[in-house]
């Protein structure tokens, strides 16, 4: 189970980088897609919030990857006397 722990650990942290630049990607090309006037500042300012909240959540799991592929979760507390 350790194992598994680890290398998901590595497949998370590789999946936060990818999920932000497919964002990026995605955002340029809506963005560049649409009508200007109104149509184009919603269509920015949908995708600022957008990557606005997704990219701490894509750090939050690269940490996550990283403490996994460092072995932390080896041992998990089993009650509240070994926290």
């Amino acid at each position: 189970m350790n194992t598994i722990k680890k290398y998901l650990g590595l497949v998370w942290m590789l999946l936060g980088p990818a999920m932000v630049i497919f964002m990026f990607i995605q955002a340029n090309d809506k963005i560049s897609k649409a009508v200007e006037g109104v149509a184009k500042t919603n269509t920015i300012l949908q995708w600022s919030i957008i990557l606005i909240i997704f990219i701490p959540v894509c750090i939050g799991l690269i940490i996550f990857g990283y403490y996994g592929w460092k072995g932390e979760y080896e041992h998990l507390p089993e009650n509240s006397n070994e926290i």
